[in-house]
């Protein structure tokens, strides 16, 4: 029996949905997408979470996430307010972690925004599916 590479090797999913992050862990990892979801429920704790990565600390893995799926709406800190942040991070951090905007907002003025952000690579309505996934 052959194994199947995954297309990356680890994905972080930042959202404070724990039922979406639950499904869009079980979408990326029954289609392969990922050897590895981590999951952040705080923006906040999601850079850090990133920014320790970065600084190569033993409580955290020693790779950074390859692709980050980021909700816009979230309490206490928005998807926008994290990119303005992680745009701050380690130049290591930005090169390695590529950014989807993975939201329910259907609002033009989000996605013509999210344009601004050079490491915000697609933008792509809720819920995630297998569908969605090739072109990323």
């Amino acid at each position: 029996m052959a194994v199947v590479k995954s297309k990356y090797q680890s994905v972080l999913l930042v959202d404070d949905s724990e039922i979406d992050n639950f499904i869009n862990r079980a979408t990326i990892t029954g289609s392969n997408f990922a050897a590895v979801v981590y999951e952040q429920t705080s923006p906040r704790g999601a850079l850090q979470f990133l920014d320790k990565i970065a600084k190569g600390q033993d409580d955290v893995p020693a790779e950074l996430p390859q692709l980050i799926f980021l909700d816009i709406n979230m309490p206490v800190m928005d998807g926008f307010q994290f990119m303005d942040e992680f745009e701050k991070l380690d130049e290591k951090v930005k090169k390695n972690c590529k950014v989807v905007m993975l939201t329910s907002s259907i609002n033009a003025k989000d996605r013509e925004r999210a344009r601004n952000y050079p490491s915000i690579i697609h933008f792509i309505n809720k819920p995630l599916s297998k569908d969605k996934l090739p072109g990323l």
